[in-house]
């Protein structure tokens, strides 16, 4: 057998596993690099968690307002919130308090 017959049919054996093998590392390169791989799936799970974050300090806030506005409802109305929101609103104080000005951007609440 000549040298230039067996190389070819050695390229022609070999080629139907190294075919099947860049296939192989093509499917594993985007399992791990690809839009729904594993460093994406990371990602999301980092967005999920920042956006869980977010969502908890809203719930917090919006629970503290809540708690603020029942005391200026109805049959359970707080003198003391109503008087504070109406003395905000109105921008008085009475004789005998002292105001101290605040610029705009630093407020006590």
């Amino acid at each position: 057998m000549s040298f230039g017959r067996a190389l070819k049919r050695r390229a022609r054996d070999a080629l139907p596993p190294l075919c099947f093998a860049l296939l192989c590392g093509y499917f594993a390169w985007h399992a791990v690099h690809g839009d729904y791989g594993l460093q994406a799936r990371e990602r999301r799970l980092a967005d999920i968690a920042e956006a869980r974050a977010i969502l908890a300090r809203a719930e917090a806030e919006r629970d503290a307002l809540e708690r603020r506005v029942s005391g200026l409802r109805g049959a359970e109305l707080d003198r003391d919130q109503l008087e504070e929101r109406a003395r905000a609103l109105l921008n008085m104080v009475g004789r005998d308090e002292l105001v101290i000005p605040y610029e705009p951007g630093r407020r006590l609440h």
